[in-house]
């Protein structure tokens, strides 16, 4: 007994067995973000005052340049699946799905090149 109707069958409509995969990464950054938020949030109120000078001489210590630019990356990768899921579900016109998610994918690697220039250029 097949579940599939069969014009889909003769398309080759089905499941692209990539599902799986992109809900595990998801996972595992998310994972991976729990202690960077919570490292960082408490760095950043242990600061005492918010000055560009209390900021840049915490930063440069290299744990901390280390620990942001990690927080920067997985953060920017956690977004792009997750806006990567939400424009698969609610945009369906193809190439509007198409162009967004290749727009968010580069809005997002620029962001993380950038941010991780920015913490290279304080820290080092």
């Amino acid at each position: 007994m097949h579940l599939r109707t069969p014009l889909s069958r003769a398309k080759g409509l089905g499941s692209a067995k990539e599902g799986i995969g992109h809900w595990w990464m998801q996972r595992v950054s998310s994972l991976f973000l729990i202690p960077l938020i919570v490292w960082g949030a408490l760095m950043i109120a242990s600061l005492g005052d918010y000055s560009h000078r209390n900021f840049t001489n915490w930063l440069s210590e290299p744990v901390n340049a280390i620990l942001m630019m990690l927080l920067l990356v997985t953060g920017c990768y956690h977004a792009a699946l997750g806006l990567q899921v939400v424009v698969e579900d609610y945009v369906h016109k193809v190439s509007l799905k198409l162009m967004s998610i290749i727009m968010i994918y580069f809005s997002l690697f620029i962001l993380t090149v950038v941010g991780v220039f920015a913490v290279v250029e304080i820290a080092f």
